[in-house]
């Protein structure tokens, strides 16, 4: 996994209030990430609410309600640019996303 951002989407939307976005290099990839975060998740107690893209792997994307994560081909993160698309929200500091 690369090039991971999360995006506080708090001041600007109702429906969740963080995206985490990643890179997998392929969707063998994806899939590994997807199983690491959803286990993860689920000694937490927590388990997503929906989730979509595993077969394909190029845009992998799991709703936990307040969180939403996705995975992305290289290519489908260059298409898709979402932290273009949300360029005015603030990115969170992987310390403090951590923390």
């Amino acid at each position: 996994m690369r090039d991971l951002v999360v995006l506080d989407l708090r001041p600007a939307s109702a429906f969740t209030d963080f995206f985490v976005i990643a890179t997998a290099a392929n969707p063998r990839q994806a899939k590994s990430i997807y199983d690491a975060v959803y286990a993860g998740m689920k000694e937490q107690g927590l388990t997503p609410r929906s989730s979509d893209g595993l077969q394909q792997g190029s845009w992998v994307i799991v709703d936990y309600l307040d969180v939403v994560l996705h995975i992305f081909s290289p290519e489908a993160r260059d298409f898709y640019r979402l932290e273009d698309l949300w360029g005015d929200v603030p990115q969170l500091e992987l310390e403090a996303a951590a923390g």
